[in-house]
């Protein structure tokens, strides 16, 4: 397989090939400019709760899929799901992130596959969808502190606390506070905590019966899906950070792992224990109902714990989100696709105009209700996940032996058959979306289709500046120099 690179010899390093025949050389194997600045390697277990972050963060928002199918269906969800979605995007990104061990993850398994436009597109159809779901997490955290504090429950107090919310996480954000490392294992933590201890507390309340209460002719399949993909989505998102992660090939399908079972663990516990200690109405089982439970359980103190823990998750995966968005577009700079002030940072380290281009984003889609939100986020996750899995099928195809430090087994059919459940669930999440939600995200992703052609052209014309970094693979060139095939 041949990769396309620049002049310089450690840009073609940094995307990776074979020395020798002896195997991967990856970008922390030589020295660059940019190895001093580096900071430690990320090790297993910060991994594993930054993983968690990218996905879940807790069980803040899977309230929706009981009111929308009921206790036994919403608890199903929770463990088939994985099985049809989780597990195979997981096993993706850990085979494809320890073949490109580099930050800008699948991104470059799109363009290594099927050009630099569709690269593009990837990276943009990832980004506006990161984009949506940062603007989740102002109306989560409101969502929860509305049972104690009324007001933020609509109308402009909402509206006015949405976008002050907004713009502190963006001010944190510009000061480099991102959760990273140990950081990261403190937040898991102090968010789980609460849920354990409501746990406890409920065992001489639950009544095991509530938990298999079903009524399949009151399901709103759209809702349903939709808070279940939502949840459980975003896997591939860790493989922006494979070029940090220390011995990827070992630890990053590790941390996948340990990270899935936290994931499904975190979600599972306090719906069964939520469903089976309080008596059952479905239509109070929406976004912020754990608060309530909380309250039902153990008191004012348990709600008031579990809103903080709640604040503090959704903070942080705000800044989290938002640093991992803002840096894509720096990284797409990098690489030449977009002009070259999205590569200025700030003094203190952070990409300037990517925060302030998603933070906009996050401002104008604050009007949107939070299941409005959930289902254009979806809607374009499902495209990019789409190129995903045609670049993964494609790449073992066409270089099956191609060195991969972590492999799926099962070879070419293999592959085939385990992308079958996850594309058709994503032609279930596409059929089911309302016609609102639907047209909003086909007018976004033809602007991608029309952009990336417009800023060739701008390109071309010398209205803008655009530059490849030396550090970096040359995407814009179909002439390709070395291989990744033994």
């Amino acid at each position: 397989m041949k990769l396309r690179t620049t002049a310089n010899r450690q840009a073609s390093i940094a995307m990776g090939e074979f020395n020798n025949g002896d195997g991967y050389v990856t970008v922390g194997e030589i020295p660059s400019p940019r190895a001093t600045n580096q900071l430690k390697k990320v090790s297993i277990l910060p991994l594993v709760f930054l993983i968690f972050y990218e996905v879940s963060g807790g069980p803040f928002g899977i309230e929706d899929t009981v009111r929308a199918a009921g206790p036994l269906l919403a608890l199903l969800g929770f463990l088939v799901f994985p099985l049809l979605w989780s597990i195979p995007e997981a096993l993706i990104t850990a085979e494809m992130g320890t073949m490109f061990p580099e930050n800008s993850g699948y991104v470059v398994w799109v363009s290594t596959a099927l050009g630099p436009y569709w690269g593009f597109q990837q990276g943009w159809m990832k980004w506006l969808s990161g984009v949506i779901d940062n603007a989740l997490y102002p109306v989560l955290f409101l969502d929860y502190l509305k049972s104690a504090i009324p007001a933020l429950g609509g109308g402009y107090p909402r509206v006015i606390a949405t976008w002050g919310l907004t713009i502190l996480l963006t001010y944190m954000n510009y000061r480099g506070l991102t959760i990273v490392g140990f950081f990261s294992v403190f937040l898991g933590v102090f968010s789980l905590i609460p849920f354990v201890v409501m746990g406890f507390i409920s065992i001489p309340k639950l009544k095991p019966k509530r938990w298999f209460v079903t009524n399949l002719k009151g399901v709103n399949w759209n809702l349903y899906l939709n808070t279940l993909f939502w949840n459980l989505n975003y896997w591939d998102s860790i493989s922006t950070l494979s070029g940090e992660v220390d011995n990827p090939k070992k630890t990053l399908p590790r941390a996948l792992f340990y990270a899935l079972v936290l994931v499904v663990l975190a979600y599972f516990i306090p719906l069964a224990v939520g469903i089976g200690a309080v008596p059952l109405n479905r239509e109070s089982w929406t976004d912020g109902y754990f608060s309530d439970v909380a309250m039902i359980i153990g008191g004012g103190w348990l709600r008031w714990w579990l809103q903080a823990a709640a604040a503090m998750s959704n903070m942080g995966m705000f800044v989290a989100e938002m640093s991992s968005d803002s840096f894509m577009l720096l990284g797409m700079a990098d690489r030449g696709m977009l002009p070259d002030f999205f590569r200025k940072r700030s003094r203190y380290g952070t990409p300037l105009a990517g925060i302030l281009f998603s933070a906009t984003g996050v401002v104008l889609l604050s009007w949107m209700s939070f299941q409005e939100i959930v289902a254009a986020e979806n809607f374009l996750y499902c495209f990019g996940m789409i190129l995903e899995f045609i670049a993964f099928i494609l790449l073992k195809i066409r270089h099956p032996n191609a060195s991969r430090p972590y492999k799926i087994p099962g070879g070419t059919a293999g592959a085939i058959l385990m992308c079958i459940p996850p594309t058709i669930l994503i032609c279930v999440v596409l059929a089911l979306s309302s016609l609102k939600v639907a047209v909003i995200s086909l007018i976004a992703v033809a602007i991608g289709l029309v952009l990336q052609p417009c800023l060739t052209y701008v390109e071309r014309k010398r209205w803008m500046k655009f530059s490849q970094s030396p550090e970096l693979p040359d995407f814009n060139n179909e002439v390709t120099t070395h291989s990744l095939v033994d």
